[in-house]
């Protein structure tokens, strides 16, 4: 992992710091081989301390990422539209990449993600192989720029290789650039997938797109395929998605996904935005995860989820930023309580604490880091310090932050206990602006007229 070189120990003292029992003033936390060794609250600090001012926080977790859908950020917002016609904006840009400007744009994506305190990202990630679907001499070519990208922004991640098979419910086949996300069948997704090998920041996980980008039949199949491994898939992001499904199964996707074998304390269910009190019983009861993504789900006009519902039912809670409209996980956070607010008219359905394990702890165990997420002694040291001395924060009570900070509030970051970020600059992507700039100029997608209609599909 290329980062701001750190020794093998290092002792970090914090104003305020968010541990398991709450915020804690005077904290000093000694990190040794890249996990912590003690935290001691009401501690001194020493002569040699790095001394981390404002709140810190656990590393946050970025549980649902697309990173080449950064690529349209301010580009498809001008227009009226729905979900379903931001189709071909999504194409031309997916159409455009190739391993090397991948690797160039998700590098200056995930130093994005850091410089917002993202210690871990899960990448949902289906755009395989090239123009017309021809495999690369390295048919892995493309998820190996995604785990170098990683590597080079100084972010864990887990790769969410993505079975995209068909174009609809009813199994049209993939035509266009969609010939870009498939596979000869789970067995050939299956093969490619097995010659990825976890690296120390990198981990293996799978997904399946959709009900509609694979078929029942290829589900269980799929279903057989990762066991042990993170599974995650888009669940009823869209009503007719849930209108398809229902007239070729006569069930709801949450139905057809537990009828294949596909729910389960393993499985994240993304979105998860239109389900009947059934599909939210049948996930809680299953401990099934939920992966909400406010930015992108109000961005699109997808509709409000009810995350307290499911979190109520017994589905853990994790956050993703999903198409990047905005890289922030506090926003992520506050668009969880602040929807539930508008659904019911009513304040306070989420404490702080809450929402900081959804972006932490929750959403780490959902990619397969259950060992990070919290400051704790043998978690991995990763911290994220958040200034309590800006236009937005000052005032602001430590245990409060979530409901105040934006990602231009993260001061330091610490990932494995490596410094990323100091003083708000990244170590080895120092001008992030400008590497997204040259990045996207790169691609070469032209610029919709103001105003275009533009949409995208997942």
């Amino acid at each position: 992992m290329s980062t701001v070189p750190a020794s093998a120990a290092a002792r970090f003292h914090c104003e305020w710091a968010w541990l398991p029992g709450g915020v804690a003033a005077d904290v000093l936390i000694e990190v040794v081989n890249g996990r912590f060794a003690t935290v001691t609250p009401g501690a001194p600090a020493g002569p040699g301390d790095v001394r981390l001012a404002g709140v810190t926080l656990p590393g946050l977790a970025n549980a649902h990422s697309h990173a080449f859908h950064r690529a349209l950020r301010g580009r498809t917002q001008g227009g009226r539209g729905t979900f379903w016609t931001w189709r071909e904006q999504m194409y031309a840009v997916a159409g455009a990449l190739d391993p090397d400007t991948y690797h160039r744009l998700a590098t200056a994506v995930y130093a994005e993600m850091a410089l917002a305190g993202v210690t871990c990202v899960g990448e949902f990630h289906y755009l395989h192989h090239g123009p017309g679907g021809t495999p690369y001499a390295d048919p892995n070519a493309m998820g190996e720029a995604l785990i170098a990208a990683a590597a080079d922004a100084g972010i864990r991640i887990t790769l969410l290789d993505t079975l995209y098979l068909t174009a609809t419910v009813d199994g049209r086949p993939l035509d266009g650039v969609q010939r870009r996300f498939g596979d000869a069948g789970v067995d050939g997704w299956a093969d490619r997938v097995a010659r990825l090998r976890p690296r120390p920041h990198a981990r293996i996980g799978a997904a399946a797109h959709s009900v509609r980008a694979v078929p029942a039949a290829a589900l269980t199949e799929f279903a057989g395929h990762t066991e042990g491994v993170p599974v995650h898939v888009h669940l009823s992001e869209q009503r007719a998605e849930n209108d398809a499904c229902l007239a070729a199964h006569g069930r709801t996707p949450t139905q057809l996904l537990a009828d294949r074998g596909l729910i389960g304390p393993s499985v994240t269910a993304v979105h998860a935005t239109h389900l009947t009190d059934t599909d939210r019983t049948d996930l809680g009861d299953s401990g099934t995860g939920v992966c909400f993504c406010p930015t992108t789900e109000r961005d699109l006009a997808d509709g409000i989820g009810h995350a307290r519902a499911l979190v109520d039912a017994g589905s853990p809670l994790s956050l993703g930023s999903d198409s990047h409209a905005v890289i922030d996980l506090f926003e992520e956070a506050r668009g969880v309580e602040m929807h539930e607010r508008l659904h019911t008219e009513h304040r306070g359905h989420f404490t702080a604490a809450e929402l900081l394990t959804a972006a932490t702890a929750t959403g780490h165990a959902s990619l397969g880091w259950a060992d990070a997420g919290g400051i704790a002694p043998g978690a991995r040291a990763d911290l994220v310090t958040v200034a309590l001395s800006s236009p937005r924060t000052a005032g602001c009570a430590p245990d409060a932050v979530l409901f105040a900070a934006t990602a231009a509030d993260v001061r330091h970051v610490v990932v494995d206990g490596r410094t990323v970020v100091r003083d708000g600059v990244h170590g080895t992507v120092p001008d992030t602006g400008a590497a997204l700039t040259a990045a996207l100029h790169a691609l070469d997608v032209s610029t919709p007229p103001a105003g275009a209609l533009t949409g995208r599909p997942r």
